[in-house]
């Protein structure tokens, strides 16, 4: 059976959902021994969040991309997405989803999330069919994320390595079978009406 075209896909708890992100040691590495970024992490900036560990490999490439060399995998609430989501706006214009290109502009230019739908990617960071949500995080939601809503903070790096190495070898099944299980995320809002063409 085919996959949705646009559905939020994530590893999940009750309570949690993980996402992913690549940094530079020096901001990825104190982040996953504090489970908190650092100070040098920048909260008035657009940070992007992954639901999606394919793209978050096909992003940087498999932690080997120069400032992108650590790989997080960052356990965030539930609630916190879930009003990242609601606040959130396309990054692009959707003619028949928003009312014209002027007020898409100035819901954009106030919502402190904004949502892309890129091509999901398989082992091979091949694009597939059905898309992916990275969700950007700026001013009052990019401190929420960073202050409140973290749980955890991973360093995933040797397991990207690990599974790039058997995808190098071949063994595609060996690195499927260390794949994060991400699940269609549950409720009305593993499709957002306002957040799909």
């Amino acid at each position: 059976m085919a996959e949705p075209k646009y559905q939020i896909r994530a590893l999940h708890t009750d309570s949690t959902i993980t996402v992913y992100q690549a940094y530079a040691p020096h901001i990825g590495l104190p982040a996953a021994r504090q489970g908190r970024f650092p100070p040098t992490w920048q909260r008035d900036r657009m940070t992007w969040i992954k639901p999606s560990f394919l793209w978050m490999m096909y992003r940087c490439g498999w932690g080997v991309k120069e400032g992108q060399e650590t790989v997080l995998a960052v356990e965030i609430s539930r609630e916190g997405f879930e009003w990242a989501l609601e606040h959130a706006c396309l990054s692009h214009y959707e003619h028949g989803l928003h009312v014209d290109r002027a007020t898409w502009k100035r819901q954009l230019k106030r919502a402190p999330a904004r949502v892309q739908w890129d091509p999901e990617r398989d082992l091979l960071l091949q694009p597939l069919p059905h898309r992916s949500l990275q969700l950007g995080l700026a001013g009052e939601a990019a401190h929420l994320y960073a202050d409140e809503w973290i749980v955890s903070v991973t360093d995933v790096t040797p397991l990207a390595h690990t599974i790039h190495a058997h995808v190098q070898a071949g063994d595609l099944d060996a690195a499927r079978q260390l794949l994060p299980c991400e699940r269609p995320y549950p409720g009305h809002h593993g499709m957002p009406a306002h957040l799909s063409r």
